[in-house]
């Protein structure tokens, strides 16, 4: 359930209690709150309705300059609602929740550089030391599943900005992360490879199955609300080690080694935002107009092309 909050001027207090009467709110209640002539208007919804709802608000009060609108989970209400919520495949989380969220999440700041830096010498430290435990510590601390996440998620809505920011985020913190631990191979001086190490250097079909189960895995815990730690921490496996590998390996003048690295990371960023994408569009995710949506619709279109090419071009690769 989601209780979504109207402050508008009453020109617009009947359409949006016919909203609320279309979309079967559960209690819907206004008054006035200011001598300005606005009201606030108070529905509950149900997270399967949430969306089409806000997206017709969206629509009545998109000329009002004094219109806000905010959306609140329900954790529980007393007396409990009878039938309240029903099993569905569609988000349970509206577009607006989720762009706010990953958005947030997406932001290359001083915080995500430092836990790049941290999570990356520490991934790096326990590989050396053959410590699967450490390694497993620093994919908790990881900041990588933001950018991944909003790189999908924008490329389904078609927001070439925070695409944008997504990209640069990852960029960045990728080549930080490969930056670190090149340096560590300078501290590191050794010539023993552990399993840590060379298993990060093989790549195999497996290897694509995992990077596409923690893509879908990423998309659908944020459109379900379910924790996303566990499943941050399984994109992180994906993403840093090999990273941390390549730049070791760079550093230790072992070419075939990072290449092979290199490959084991270009596998998993593909399969990654490739599954995600496919996973947003199976959970209903869209633009709320027609316009945006036919553009969305290309964008996504032509980006699963791109990364079903490149996954064909690395595999073709492997195999050779």
């Amino acid at each position: 359930m989601k209780n979504i909050e109207v402050i508008t001027d009453s020109g617009h207090v009947d359409t949006i209690l016919s909203i609320a009467e279309q979309y079967k709110a559960k209690d819907c209640w206004h008054y006035s709150i200011a001598e300005d002539d606005r009201y606030l208007i108070r529905m509950i919804v149900t997270k399967d309705s949430v969306q089409a709802a806000l997206d017709a608000i969206q629509k009545t009060i998109a000329s009002s300059e004094v219109s806000r609108v905010v959306v609140m989970p329900i954790e529980a209400t007393i007396p409990k609602l009878e039938n309240s919520e029903k099993s569905s495949s569609k988000s349970s989380a509206s577009r607006e929740e989720l762009y706010q969220s990953i958005e947030r999440n997406a932001q290359l700041d001083f915080n995500y550089m430092l836990l790049v830096v941290l999570s990356t010498i520490v991934a790096t430290v326990g590989m050396l030391e053959g410590s699967v435990a450490v390694v497993i510590g620093a994919m908790v601390i990881a900041p990588l599943l933001g950018p991944n996440i909003a790189l999908t998620f924008s490329t389904v809505l078609g927001d070439s900005k925070l695409m944008l920011q997504a990209f640069i985020t990852l960029l960045m913190g990728t080549l930080l992360a490969l930056a670190v631990s090149f340096f560590l191979s300078w501290v590191y001086l050794t010539q023993e490879y552990n399993q840590e190490l060379l298993s990060r250097t093989h790549v195999n079909y497996s290897s694509v199955i995992m990077a596409l189960a923690s893509g879908a895995a990423a998309a659908l815990s944020m459109t379900t609300g379910l924790s996303s730690v566990l499943v941050g921490v399984m994109v992180a496996v994906a993403i840093l080690p090999p990273t941390c590998v390549l730049g070791l390996m760079l550093g230790y003048q072992q070419l075939q080694l990072a290449f092979d690295a290199f490959m084991l990371l270009a596998i998993n960023v593909v399969c990654i935002n490739l599954s995600g994408i496919v996973t947003f569009l199976s959970k209903g995710i869209r633009p709320r107009t027609s316009g945006d949506k036919r553009k969305a619709k290309k964008v996504a279109t032509f980006y699963i092309l791109i990364w079903c090419l490149l996954l064909a071009i690395l595999l073709i690769m492997l195999v050779n």
